[in-house]
């Protein structure tokens, strides 16, 4: 069986070719400022995911599944939703840290309760929020984001 990573890598070589036939500048430019932009991103993602995996590995995954796992109940929803609220990482790496919770023993709920957070409430970015939307704007968003954040988990643990 063929991998979608597979797949996905052959069309965007033939697309990158058929490119570069139609407009041989733009493609060659496209790709400087795609070169470009995966190198600025690079090191910031490596430290990222050194940083997870290293915090992955040093949890026990007992640690894991007492306070992320079915036995969890509404405390393990809270602290997941607390520190997505918290957790600055950017989204393209939460996947991969989603995908390693639940292969460690943490639930559907609990994971998707963090994911959303992590996207919807921002703690961190909080004053800058607060300065250009204003104190009132900022808390009303990420109040209103939390809370719906937790009822997204919720509802996900139902389905699956």
């Amino acid at each position: 069986m063929i991998n979608n990573a597979v797949i996905f890598m052959v069309v965007s070589i033939v697309l990158t070719f058929v490119s570069f036939l139609l407009d041989k500048k733009k493609t060659i430019a496209g790709l400087r400022k795609g070169l470009k932009m995966f190198k600025a991103i690079a090191v910031p993602f490596l430290n990222i995911l050194i940083l997870v995996s290293l915090a992955l590995y040093l949890i026990p995954q007992a640690l894991i599944i007492k306070y992320l796992g079915v036995n969890s109940g509404i405390w393990g929803l809270t602290l997941a939703a607390v520190i997505g609220s918290i957790a600055a990482i950017p989204g393209f790496i939460s996947y991969p840290i989603a995908a390693t919770l639940i292969g460690q023993g943490a639930t559907y709920t609990t994971v998707a309760t963090f994911m959303t957070t992590l996207m919807m409430v921002g703690i961190v970015t909080f004053p800058l929020e607060a300065k250009y939307f204003g104190k009132k704007v900022a808390a009303l968003r990420n109040g209103s984001n939390f809370i719906a954040a937790i009822i997204i988990g919720l509802f996900i643990g139902l389905l699956l």
